[in-house]
């Protein structure tokens, strides 16, 4: 077992979830550092991302939903203090990221080894964090979930938000044109990470008309509903429509699962229109960020990427332990472009 690297802060600060809720009334508790079990090493946090899988976990509608009372918080970036038995390719005093999806939002986390990647010195936490899930997410539906070409248009829904932002610059880097829907106070901050910003309260669906007639190569919706549709109508043939989430506005708590359906129910009858041939070569994929081979690899990436100048993660703000819910009740509220960091 390594040893503890830190002996001044025996304790630890968390946010907890005590039930679902309010962002407001999410509390900072305090007590006992946690110790690692097997295969699993305590991580001190230097930063940790606000995401709308906590917005859906207060709101009592995340798909797989954690039991209160629990320390929120989907992502992390951190230097390990100590390792549980059984760990062997880490030790204490490197810095990692992790994706515990639960368990983020506190001074000191357990996490197990297999969430584990390794970080450079000299990347800013906050800029990492930002990589951690949306970058991945960001990374992974544009290289291997669509596979879009350089040369070809795509649709980006939210470009603004923390996905959104980076699979623009991405997208833009690899040669591809990007439409992107986000409210007009956004569209300057859209055109600046080298997209063509469309109001989503348009239509959208003629305005990416007018500008790809020949329809586009890739929707990516966060969205979900019927607003799927309308992406598959735009899709030019043997393009690829990539649905990663699903909005919960309407629902009402303990309905987990519920806004997740309408999406998969399309997803799976286009795909099974697919295999008869009905649907002109266009696909649909469902994406969910999990770690793995892939995860570490395509995160290496995006830090060579960030290390070279080719990429910038946006940081709209970070909060301390204590403003937790301040933070996501911002993100609740709109008008953040990027991502929201907590700060312990």
């Amino acid at each position: 077992m390594g040893l503890d690297t830190d002996q001044t802060a025996p304790v630890n600060r968390r946010v907890v979830m005590t039930s679902p809720g309010r962002p407001e009334a999410l509390e900072v508790h305090t007590g006992p550092r946690p110790s690692p079990r097997r295969g699993r090493v305590v991580v001190r946090v230097e930063a940790a991302g606000v995401s709308f899988a906590e917005v859906q976990t207060l709101g009592g509608l995340h798909p797989f939903p954690s039991k209160p009372p629990c320390v929120l918080g989907y992502d992390l970036i951190g230097r390990i203090v100590e390792v549980g038995p059984g760990v062997d390719n880490w030790r204490a005093g490197d810095r990692v990221v992790s994706m515990p999806r639960i368990g983020a939002w506190q001074e000191y986390a357990e996490v197990t080894v297999r969430s584990l990647a390794p970080v450079p010195e000299d990347l800013d936490a906050g800029e990492v964090v930002a990589l951690v899930c949306n970058g991945v997410t960001a990374w992974q539906m544009l290289h291997r979930s669509a596979r879009v070409r350089p040369g070809g248009v795509v649709l980006v829904h939210g470009a603004s938000g923390g996905v959104g932002t980076l699979l623009t610059q991405l997208s833009v880097r690899h040669g591809v044109r990007v439409i992107g829907t986000a409210s007009p106070a956004k569209h300057d901050a859209v055109r600046a990470l080298g997209g063509e910003p469309l109001d989503y309260r348009d239509d959208v669906v003629a305005a990416v008309r007018r500008l790809a007639p020949g329809g586009v190569d890739a929707v990516f919706d966060h969205i979900g509903g019927a607003g799927l549709t309308a992406g598959w109508s735009l899709l030019a043939p043997g393009g690829t429509l990539v649905s990663y989430d699903s909005s919960v506005a309407g629902y009402q708590p303990g309905q987990w699962f519920r806004p997740h359906l309408p999406a998969l129910r399309r997803v799976i009858g286009w795909n099974l229109a697919g295999l008869v041939g009905a649907t002109r070569g266009r696909r649909a994929r469902t994406y969910y960020v999990k770690p793995g081979p892939h995860f570490r690899d395509d995160l290496a990436s995006l830090f060579s990427l960030v290390r070279d100048g080719a990429l910038r993660p946006t940081v709209a703000q970070r909060y301390p332990l204590d403003e937790a819910g301040r933070a996501v009740r911002e993100l609740i509220d709109g008008g953040v472009v990027g991502k929201l960091v907590l700060v312990p």
